[in-house]
């Protein structure tokens, strides 16, 4: 009775208030999947989702990366130094989801796999099958696994472009090996970017628990559709904070869909320099809102070029569907097979035009860079391919050739040095390479790897 005098007026009518709406929350309000009886539960619906997420096992090797002098045999032989390991072992666990049971195709994350060289899947009923590595892309963190099993389990592909701030998720996963887990909440954000400055990024952000080891595993609606792929959190204390991040399983899907066609993803390009839409850039163009991509500069000989785009052009829409801003569009393209016919709505002096485009490639595999920037005359650059030692420890462009005497030898470069960063911007591709220096001032800090030591050479 105390405890009641205590409680002001104002709460008592909400208590009453709550009380009264409690039987709105009958069985017959939720989905069936949601309820066993008259009792609202997940149950039902993970006894149908949870058989098609599995547990992934790797085992690989690491670089080691040592000092280049212990690497000298006469070094070594004269201080009876012995012979250092190359790489160590390790082992790391993670998890997938069956998206194909007839064809055994399993979704996951590429920092999950890589360098593995074995992967092994278990399912829920704790049978276990070495995986095939179908294909691998970094730019997304999708990768693609196929075992031979019978009797699997798929989940169905939702619709990612519908889903909004506030819908209920589940998340399902391997957290820290412990085996299959299950935690709910609701989407966050979407359209997150800036985890990784070097990828794709389109993230759902959701605060259904997500930690180490989930990576890889499904977020699903309650209809227990596919709608992402859990991928990275945000942790300052190393646990979860209630900030996890998937990718859309629109954004999956299409490089699922490449890596079955190609085994690898064949990154479309439109040819343009790009920057977001800003407010006060906005008012300069006398555009109603700031979204959109504005093209600073096309490409001499890219598809834009051919299509007819030209700097100034404000590109709003890809097919219809609309551009917010400029690592949209990069994702869109990105993820366009080269060949693919599109169309490009741009605005240009505050009329709307649309633009048909054949996507291009994904750019020269090879840059003689005196060409384009006299700073580097004399060097040629390529890109790794993937057969090259380096590729998965330091993909970056790499120096063919420096003609002797000339403005890149007299800076520093040399022959076999493999380009990391240009004025701290990581770069992976001739295309990145090519993009930052164009943006650069006069200063060209470049980070590049020569042997195993890595060391900046300024460009004067």
């Amino acid at each position: 009775m105390s405890i009641r005098r205590e409680i002001p007026g104002i709460t008592r009518a909400l208590l009453v208030v709550f009380a009264i709406a409690a039987p709105a929350l009958a069985s017959a309000d939720w989905p069936r999947e949601l309820t066993d009886g008259d009792r609202p539960t997940m149950a039902p619906l993970l006894d149908k989702v949870t058989p098609a997420v599995v547990n992934i096992s790797v085992t690989g090797s690491v670089q080691v990366r040592t000092n280049p002098m212990l690497e000298d045999p006469f070094f070594r032989r004269f201080f009876d130094v012995p012979q250092q390991p190359r790489s160590i072992p390790r082992q790391s666990a993670g998890s997938g989801v069956i998206v194909d049971a007839g064809k055994g195709y399993v979704l996951t994350n590429h920092h999950v796999v890589k360098g593995a060289d074995e992967i092994e899947v278990t399912l829920q009923d704790r049978r276990r099958f070495n995986a095939e590595l179908v294909g691998s892309d970094e730019g997304t963190d999708i990768a693609l696994l196929k075992i031979d099993a019978d009797d699997l389990s798929d989940l169905p592909l939702g619709d990612s472009e519908k889903v909004r701030v506030g819908d209920f998720v589940l998340a399902i996963g391997n957290p820290f090996g412990l085996g299959q887990t299950v935690t709910s909440g609701i989407v966050s954000a979407l359209g997150r970017s800036g985890i990784n400055v070097d990828g794709y990024e389109d993230f759902i952000q959701t605060d259904a628990s997500i930690n180490p080891g989930n990576s890889g595993g499904a977020l699903v609606d309650i209809d227990g559709d596919l709608i992402g792929i859990n991928t990275a959190i945000i942790a300052p204390s190393g646990g979860n904070v209630g900030i996890g991040f998937a990718v859309p399983v629109a954004m999956a899907e299409a490089v699922m869909n490449q890596l079955l066609e190609y085994g690898e993803v064949r990154r479309g390009r439109l040819g343009v320099v790009i920057q977001d839409v800003t407010p006060e850039l906005a008012e300069a163009l006398d555009l109603r809102t700031p979204e959109g991509a504005v093209v600073t500069q096309v490409q001499p000989g890219s598809a834009a070029e051919e299509a007819g785009l030209s700097a100034g052009d404000v590109v709003i829409a890809v097919d219809g569907a609309s551009i917010v801003n400029s690592s949209e569009l990069r994702n869109r393209i990105g993820l366009t097979p080269v060949g693919e016919d599109i169309e490009v709505t741009v605005l240009r002096d505050g009329k709307r035009r649309v633009f048909d485009v054949e996507i291009g490639t994904s750019g020269q595999a090879v840059l003689a860079a005196g060409d384009s920037f006299s700073r580097l005359r004399g060097a040629e650059f390529r890109n790794l391919d993937p057969g090259h030692p380096r590729y998965d420890d330091a993909r970056g462009p790499e120096v063919t050739s420096v003609e002797q005497g000339s403005p890149a030898w007299r800076s520093g470069l040399r022959e076999g040095d493999i380009v990391l960063a240009v004025n701290r911007v990581r770069v992976r591709t001739i295309d990145d390479l090519t993009s930052v220096l164009e943006r650069s001032g006069t200063a060209i800090a470049m980070n590049v790897l020569r042997g195993n030591t890595r060391l900046f050479v300024v460009i004067q």
